[in-house]
């Protein structure tokens, strides 16, 4: 592997390379960078916090946030979109919740830690 030509070498060259490696996967980065996104308006962040907690239809969120239905509709798509919550219909009835993934737990721990709170037990 040719070493990096940078205008300083000031450590492992070959840590460098596997830095610079990963670095040109732009395409990772973008999708940190999208979810982070996602989570950068607090009403999205407290649907998602709600979320991990218990699932819910779309009435109940809307009364616990004190928002109308269409406005908490239009926050959950964007989390649905990228894999943050996952809904299953029973009925007429739409119900969401966080979905089980490492990112999701992730995310949910971030949050409980930046917050310092924990989950409510029943």
């Amino acid at each position: 592997m040719e070493h990096a030509k940078l205008p300083h070498q000031h450590g492992d060259v070959q840590q460098t390379e596997l830095i610079l490696k990963q670095l040109n996967h732009v395409d990772y980065f973008q999708t940190v960078a999208e979810i982070f996104k996602q989570l950068g308006d607090t009403t999205r962040i407290r649907i998602f916090w709600l979320l991990c907690h218990q699932e819910e239809c779309v009435l109940n969120i809307s009364a616990m946030l004190d928002m109308s239905s269409p406005a908490v509709s239009h926050h959950l798509r964007p989390l649905k979109n990228r894999g943050l919550i996952v809904c299953r219909r029973e009925g007429k009835e739409v119900y969401y919740r966080a979905a089980d993934t490492e990112q999701g737990r992730l995310l949910h721990q971030m949050i409980e830690q930046v917050m310092e709170i924990t989950c409510p037990k029943l």
